[in-house]
């Protein structure tokens, strides 16, 4: 995307900031983050850079021969990507996974703001009140590490961690029983556990575009009144929420969870207040192009 697609003004006083992923030509970071440059009139710019595994640690060395102020990471590298880092933040480092870098004169600081923006996200627009709540994550991949560790921090009654290979669930339970209560349970449990919850969260990937068919749960074994949240933002509401919605639940997709962990970024890399509302407009305005083509 250039600097005249952007809107944003490019000089030699322009600060740069990135997305890197593999696959990443579909990510709609650089339409948010450079809404968020002209809505603030920082002099930034934000691109998006498709790093295979092999190429990580020279695009690292890039980052500093460079002075890229800031760089989101996301699939494949969010684990891989902390052995080549100065620092980790407590959360990142307590998340085993880091979804942002800082460059500080060419020491590297990595955080992770996945857990926080979908903790906000949740409680702004589906459920205010986590403590005492029985949580169910569908899914124990690099997703449910931080939204696992975020809402351990909200005090819930308890929180189960469905998994098909239940093992990967023991595995992931077991690295955050010191924050709260964390069971695991294999995919024959669902049914039972999904009954009792008040919060069913899929974080997998299952019915995100263009599967948007796919189903991650039984939508039958959800109690009507129970919150059906799902981390993917495209399709905006995927069948999964359709359909909880249908049976009475109420719903939450994922868009919100990207526009705050986006926001937290900015923040941390900027220290100014991220326009929250005019980075949903944005990214709001490219789903909906895309849908109505």
């Amino acid at each position: 995307m250039s600097a005249l697609q952007t809107g944003n003004i490019v000089d030699s006083h322009t600060v740069m900031f990135a997305v890197i992923g593999d696959p990443i030509r579909h990510s709609k970071s650089p339409l948010m983050m450079n809404r968020a440059f002209r809505e603030t009139g920082i002099n930034g710019i934000y691109t998006a850079f498709h790093v295979t595994s092999a190429r990580l640690g020279e695009f690292i060395a890039g980052v500093r021969a460079m002075g890229i102020r800031g760089v989101n990471v996301t699939i494949p590298h969010k684990l891989d990507i902390m052995r080549h880092l100065d620092h980790l933040d407590a959360s990142a480092e307590a998340i085993g996974a880091v979804n942002t870098i800082v460059n500080d004169n060419g020491r590297l600081t990595g955080y992770n703001t996945d857990g926080l923006g979908y903790v906000r996200s949740l409680k702004e627009e589906a459920e205010p009140e986590l403590s005492g709540k029985r949580i169910v994550l569908l899914g124990a991949g690099g997703a449910a590490r931080g939204i696992l560790y975020a809402l351990s921090k909200e005090n819930p009654q308890r929180i189960t961690v469905a998994n098909r290979t239940v093992e990967r669930a023991q595995a992931l339970a077991g690295d955050f029983r010191r924050y709260a209560e964390v069971a695991a349970v294999s995919n024959e449990m669902l049914e039972q556990v999904c009954g009792e919850a008040d919060i069913v969260i899929n974080t997998t990937s299952v019915g995100m575009y263009p599967k948007v068919d796919e189903l991650p749960v039984n939508i039958e074994w959800l109690r009507p009144g129970a919150v059906a949240s799902d981390l993917i933002y495209n399709p905006l509401t995927t069948r999964y929420l359709h359909e909880a919605k249908l049976r009475g639940c109420k719903i939450h997709g994922g868009l919100g969870m990207f526009i705050y962990q986006g926001a937290y970024a900015f923040e941390y890399w900027t220290g100014t207040p991220a326009p929250v509302s005019a980075m949903r407009e944005s990214v709001l305005e490219s789903l909906q192009a895309a849908a109505a083509k």
